[in-house]
């Protein structure tokens, strides 16, 4: 690996950029036996054998820790949360290394750290008219408003969708930008509408959904942003488009931070060097919850899949990943792929993606990732679970491959990818409810990147089956690259760029 190789606890900056490292001391609370006698012999990894080693009484076990872990949160959020630059994030980097650090020499592990952003909003409102629309929502990321204060001023209704600073009148100085959503991100809709003196801004929706989204990058020129309903929108459309006055009031507490933060690498010091099965999950929450199954879940499968790999050898080296800041939008995958010389990137055959395994109102759901779209080998992939699924004679699905995890910047830099969940804000169909169980109508997760997305959040016999299928994807693998594409130097293709409007939970488009 070309990453820098760490010997001791994990040293990380919690605060601004550029502010002296914290010491990340190890959680000497958690106690684990060796796996393994360190001359006895192995065997290669068998995908069977490895299932085997699967238990839902060791998965809680780590489950538990991690909702202890989120608790570190609650002196500054109020609330059990992991979200990055938390001590609750630090401590579940802490918990990731000293897993791996107790398996011995079986791994290397390296630490990345990079420059990333966090935001949070503490209070909001806008009023339009004389409603308070029910579905507007702060855009991630959002600075606030000036001094943190309420904001007075017209509704300016922005020509085109605001990709142009052009498209903004005069008039939306001091006042209240009204933009369409598509076309280009959010952001950049921000940023013009800030250019042209605007106090804030509302992103609509062009059907009746609501819009969550986040500006991305932040600017100097961002205002404070929120998306609003199409449904909602309509009425306030049609008054200004025959030049009806409609007032406004915008208010927004919110703070946008640059900290440190770091990804966590564990590979095998066994198997071929120069063709590695990669895998990852991210290791933050979002500040609202303490995200056990988002995406402690994952997180947690990658731990204990990793625990049981060290009884076998592999013949090919097997590449675990825990990226921080997917939450703020995919931040720590991106900075990893991006960073990654050309040679290395040759090296990843594939990358598997595990967000949220453990949804309550869960579908088996499998990434339609195809060759004709993404890097060659994504299909291959994408068969292979379907495979494992029509071997347990377990129902499965598929859905959209749109950039809203940490496989894109994989995808989009030629490396062949793909994943599964079970689902997170989606509703479940009544043909679903007859594949699955569960309950038509609801969300996969009904507690999506809310407080109570604890302990209580967790379908075990799906989370159990899915880390079933995590190992079996690993020992595949790891085991032999027989009848797997080769690696192409190539990138996404235009159509997978076309079709994303995601990059990690938000939109941005």
């Amino acid at each position: 690996m070309y990453m820098m190789v760490i010997s001791s606890a994990l040293a990380l900056c919690a605060g601004a950029a550029g502010a002296a490292a914290l010491q990340i001391p190890l959680l000497s609370s958690h106690k684990q036996a060796p796996i393994q006698v360190a001359d006895e012999p192995k065997p290669l990894v068998n995908s069977s054998a490895l299932q085997d080693l699967i238990s839902g009484d060791r998965l809680m076990v780590r489950a538990k820790k991690m909702f202890e872990i989120a608790k570190l949160g609650e002196d500054e959020y109020n609330h059990p949360t992991r979200v990055i630059g938390s001590a609750g994030h630090l401590g579940t980097l802490s918990y990731i290394y000293e897993t791996i650090l107790q398996l011995g020499d079986y791994y290397s592990i390296s630490n990345q750290s990079f420059p990333a952003v966090s935001g949070n909003v503490f209070e909001s409102r806008l009023v339009l008219g004389n409603e308070v629309p029910k579905s507007a929502a702060p855009m991630g990321l959002t600075p606030p408003t000036k001094d943190k204060q309420p904001v007075y001023g017209a509704l300016v209704l922005v020509e085109n969708e605001g990709c142009q600073p052009s498209d903004f009148p005069d008039t939306v100085g001091g006042n209240i930008a009204f933009i369409k959503r598509g076309t280009c991100p959010f952001g950049t809709k921000s940023e013009n509408a800030g250019l042209k003196g605007a106090a804030a801004a509302v992103v609509y929706n062009y059907d009746k959904d609501p819009v969550a989204g986040t500006l991305g990058t932040p600017s100097p020129n961002h205002v404070a942003t929120f998306g609003l309903s199409g449904a909602e929108a309509a009425p306030i459309i049609k008054k200004l488009e025959k030049n009806e006055y409609v007032d406004a009031i915008a208010y927004m507490d919110a703070e946008v931070n640059q900290i440190l933060t770091a990804n966590i690498i564990a590979q095998t010091t066994e198997g071929d060097p120069d063709n590695c099965v990669m895998l990852g999950a991210h290791s933050d929450s979002v500040a609202e919850g303490p995200g056990i199954n988002d995406d402690g879940s994952g997180t947690m499968s990658l731990l204990e899949v990793a625990t049981q790999l060290t009884k076998f050898n592999v013949s090919n080296c097997v590449r675990f990943a825990w990226w921080a800041g997917e939450e703020e939008g995919l931040l720590g995958s991106d900075y990893y792929v991006a960073t990654l010389p050309e040679e290395e990137n040759m090296k990843i055959r594939l990358f598997m993606d595990y967000d949220m395994m453990a949804s309550p109102n869960f579908a088996y759901q499998v990434y339609n990732a195809t060759n004709a779209v993404n890097p060659n080998g994504s299909e291959e992939l994408r068969d292979l679970y379907l495979d494992w699924y029509k071997e347990q004679v377990l129902n499965y699905t598929f859905i959209p491959f749109d950039g809203r995890s940490d496989y894109d910047g994989f995808i989009r830099n030629g490396i062949p990818g793909g994943g599964i969940a079970t689902g997170a804000e989606g509703i479940k169909t009544e043909e679903e409810e007859e594949m699955f169980g569960g309950k038509a109508g609801d969300w996969y997760d009904p507690c999506y990147h809310q407080l109570c997305d604890n302990l209580g959040n967790l379908n075990m016999t799906a989370w159990v089956v899915n880390t079933k299928l995590i190992a079996h994807s690993v020992a595949t693998y790891a085991r032999s690259f027989k009848g797997f594409p080769k690696r192409t130097a190539s990138v996404a293709s235009a159509a997978y760029e076309n079709e994303i409007k995601y990059h990690g939970s938000k939109l941005f488009i």
